[in-house]
């Protein structure tokens, strides 16, 4: 069975790879469905939204299936990034076979919608059979 982790914390500064004090990111759950981890997810990034050097993002721990990235994210209907858009569904962009490839798709997307006070974008990390709710996703730009 699949758990569902939350993992993340402040970091350094917005390159996100260096937590502030030299400490592990914090690793909260486990949760038994993404959908738990998800509302997890949503509750911390609103908690700090105003805090740019703070980010979260989703894993999953499954040993058997091939696991890769995802950025997942798009236009919301508030800033509880909660529900998409009248009229639109959350992208998922990938799979990436690393986590800095995600990232670097992520900065992409993050930066395009800067002043977009209701786009947001996350990194998730799950295995193969995890697919998007829809079943498309945007192939990875390479």
């Amino acid at each position: 069975m699949a758990r569902y982790w939350v993992v993340g914390g402040e970091y350094t500064d917005t390159d996100f790879d260096e937590i502030v004090g030299g400490g592990p990111e914090q690793r909260i759950g486990p949760f038994d469905s993404y959908e738990a981890a998800k509302a997890e997810w949503q509750r911390l990034a609103w908690a700090t939204v105003d805090d740019a050097n703070t980010r979260y993002r989703i894993e999953e721990d499954k040993e058997e299936a091939a696991q890769h990235y995802w950025v997942v994210g798009g236009t919301y209907k508030d800033t509880h990034f909660a529900e998409p858009a009248e009229g639109t569904r959350e992208q998922w962009f990938g799979p990436f076979d690393s986590y800095e490839a995600a990232k670097a798709e992520w900065q992409r997307l993050a930066w395009a919608t800067v002043d977009d006070a209701l786009s947001r974008y996350r990194i998730e990390k799950l295995s193969d059979d995890h697919l998007p709710p829809d079943g498309r996703a945007v192939p990875p730009r390479r």
